[in-house]
């Protein structure tokens, strides 16, 4: 097999990479035994960083219709398709839709899934949701599990229209199908977190926000499922992420007095939210954003953790952050997956496009076109190699230009057969 020089370099620094986190994993793990592992060392932290870091932002991948802002993406596989569930707010409030690919990077939305609930309900004005139980694992299918034979999802409700207002409470819903566009149908006794709650922490008697929620094997934390949520406070507007337990998925309880993530001056406006988490080996893995501490705008970053209760924050390198005019307000919400040994990095982006979902990769990705054949460069995405070829110009007449879609370009490059290519447009001008 014919193999470039620059491939070479490529995987044979992915290796090293890959054998330095596991080494130092290693090394944490013989450092300390297994109930005083709180905190995780700093040569992990820098391999998981190394592991993870995606410095390669493909660009916008869902654009916001009109009068609208998309939000929270949440990725996962499904058969042979990858779906996205995401959040619309039109100038009411927030419902919660689904959009379908099969490269990570074209997405066609499919319509809502959960609704706004009808009446005046508790949710009557807001239902963002986000699908939980995620595979865990760093190399795993990234497809949702099941429990108790159905699909779950988290959401946020709310009864005052406008953007998140105050208060948000939780519920919960379920599906046997994620990848069709149906209703999820709703808990009826939600909602099973609220800011009013008699068990309500103090830093989540204003609002509680996005959840994450995964299922834990050691039950170290006192449940089956562990749900991660970031949530506000009454007075100073600070945000931290605070943690439940359940092991039914619809009775929760609240673990500790804190939250396990805060961050900046606690007399100050500061967010750590919307958490999502990864395990790489034996260390759990917290994407989170910030907001109002480390620098100027919204971000995200990471912590780490051997037992889900105790957090060691990553304070290097942030993963995302504002830097081209599509995300130059706001950068964050992390959404993280691995697959075929890339890293996809989709997140809320806020700039000259509006609030959308973007895309942050560990490599530079091959050429794609974009929906209906249109080139990524058009939609302002990304493509390292141009794949639009003028074709037979006829002089002083018109020129064609073809775009086209590579299918195995990955393998082409490494010298494994020719290219394989299907037209997607032919257009033609006077010149």
């Amino acid at each position: 097999m014919k193999i470039k020089r620059g491939h070479f370099v490529a995987v044979a620094a992915c290796v090293a990479t890959c054998s330095a986190m596991l080494s130092a994993v290693a090394d944490d793990a013989k450092a300390q035994t297994a109930p005083e592992r709180k905190v995780v060392s700093q040569e992990t932290m820098k391999a998981i960083y190394e592991e993870v870091k995606t410095p390669y932002k493909v660009g916008m991948v869902l654009l916001p219709e009109k009068n609208e802002k998309i939000d929270n993406p949440c990725v996962f596989r499904h058969g042979d398709e990858w779906y996205m569930i995401f959040v619309v707010f039109e100038g009411k409030g927030y419902e919660t839709h689904l959009a379908k690919s099969r490269d990570l990077v074209n997405w066609r939305r499919l319509g809502c899934v959960f609704a706004r609930g009808k009446g005046n309900c508790w949710d009557s004005a807001q239902s963002d949701g986000w699908p939980a139980l995620l595979d865990p694992r760093w190399d795993g299918p990234n497809t949702l599990c099941k429990f108790d034979g159905r699909y779950w999802m988290m959401y946020i409700g709310g009864h005052k229209k406008g953007y998140e207002t105050d208060p948000l409470s939780t519920g919960v819903a379920w599906t046997d199908d994620p990848s069709a566009v149906k209703q999820w149908t709703r808990y009826p006794k939600n909602p099973v977190f609220s800011p009013s709650d008699a068990d309500a922490r103090d830093f989540e008697r204003k609002t509680i926000y996005k959840h994450y929620t995964v299922e834990d094997p050691t039950r170290a934390c006192g449940g089956r499922f562990v749900d991660f949520y970031n949530a506000k406070q009454k007075g100073v507007w600070r945000e931290t992420i605070g943690m439940a337990v359940s092991d039914d998925m619809l009775t929760w309880r609240r673990v500790g007095a804190e939250p396990v993530i805060s961050n900046g001056d606690t007399t100050k406006f500061a967010i750590s939210g919307d958490p999502m988490i990864r395990r790489i080996g034996d260390v759990w893995v917290m994407f989170y954003f910030g907001c109002g501490w480390q620098r100027s705008g919204a971000f995200d970053t990471f912590a780490c953790s051997y037992d889900l209760k105790h957090w060691t924050k990553w304070d290097g390198k942030l993963l995302i952050e504002p830097s081209e005019p599509f995300d130059k307000t706001y950068a964050h919400k992390p959404w993280v997956i691995k697959h075929d040994g890339v890293v996809y990095h989709f997140y809320c982006a806020v700039g000259d496009k509006g609030r959308g979902i973007a895309l942050a990769t560990s490599s530079k990705l091959q050429s794609m076109t974009a929906n209906a054949g249109t080139p990524l460069e058009e939609r302002g995405i990304y493509a390292p190699h141009d794949i639009s070829r003028d074709v037979a110009p006829i002089v002083g007449e018109v020129k064609i230009t073809a775009t086209m879609t590579i299918k195995n370009a990955a393998d082409a490059e490494l010298g494994n057969g020719m290219p394989e290519f299907t037209i997607d447009d032919i257009r033609q001008e006077e010149i």
